[in-house]
């Protein structure tokens, strides 16, 4: 499994990768091998407020469905559009083509809150 260095992860296993006060966010390698075949996704419409460790939408997939839950607060920028019509790139692309959603923060010292690369991998007993 891989566990990029530079990314913040969430207990919940979000992942989130600031770029000044945007942050992408997605779920980790770990989520999607565990929830298997990931079929259909319920995002939020940009403009759309969140809370840190609120759901912000769900995730279906052959085994489960899942709440997503919002590594830092802010404002919804961008949804990746392609997972409507290519769900599978959160189980091929975790961290690259399968990522969600754009938020700005607005508060970025919330990502202190969050697990390193490190934590992350002793979270789930790697």
């Amino acid at each position: 499994m891989n566990f990029p260095d530079g990314l913040r992860y969430t207990k919940d296993h979000e992942w989130i990768k600031l770029d000044g006060d945007i942050g992408t966010i997605g779920i980790t390698d770990y989520a999607q091998g565990e929830l298997g075949d990931v079929v259909y996704l319920d995002l939020p419409a940009a403009g759309t407020k969140v809370e840190q460790s609120k759901s912000f939408g769900t995730i279906e997939a052959v085994k489960a469905v899942a709440d997503l839950y919002a590594p830092v607060s802010g404002e919804i920028k961008e949804v990746n559009s392609k997972l409507s019509d290519q769900p599978e790139l959160v189980n091929q692309q975790p961290y690259e083509g399968g990522w969600m959603v754009k938020i700005k923060t607005s508060d970025a010292s919330q990502i202190k809150s969050l697990l390193d690369s490190t934590g992350y991998k002793q979270l789930i007993g790697q």
